[in-house]
């Protein structure tokens, strides 16, 4: 499932079929010691990631996206939270992770609004629709 999830979005995206990323599914403590280390935040997260077209060396292997972390924990969790199953949290921090390493963000509302909907768009393409309580 993961699989098919960031096969998905990289088509999606344009042009990145033979793009290359790792995908980690991990635990809290794991996520924690990663937020801890390389964002200075001491609490595990839902998802990280790690892009390899940043920086200096950023150019080197366009194809080479980066890494995308996600912890199943945390998956669990606001799967309950929010009233849908985990495969569709899983496929939603897996899209969130790939559109981070391509560069999105969502530290303003439009690009946080921009970022949603095209996660939306994409989890939709395979059906993991929105569900509601």
């Amino acid at each position: 499932m993961v699989r098919r999830v960031a096969a998905t979005a990289l088509e999606n995206l344009g042009g990145l079929e033979e793009a290359e990323l790792s995908i980690v599914l991990t635990d809290d403590s794991a996520i924690r010691e990663l937020n801890q280390s390389y964002r200075g935040v001491d609490r595990p997260t839902d998802v990280l990631s790690f892009s390899q077209r940043e920086g200096e060396d950023g150019n080197i292997s366009p194809e080479i996206l980066g890494d995308v972390v996600v912890s199943l924990d945390r998956a669990h969790e606001q799967a309950r939270e929010y009233g849908h199953s985990f495969e569709r949290e899983l496929g939603f921090l897996v899209v969130h992770g790939i559109l981070h390493l391509l560069g999105w963000d969502h530290e303003m509302p439009d690009d946080e609004a921009r970022m949603m909907a095209k996660t939306e768009e994409i989890l939709e393409g395979i059906g993991l629709i929105r569900e509601t309580r």
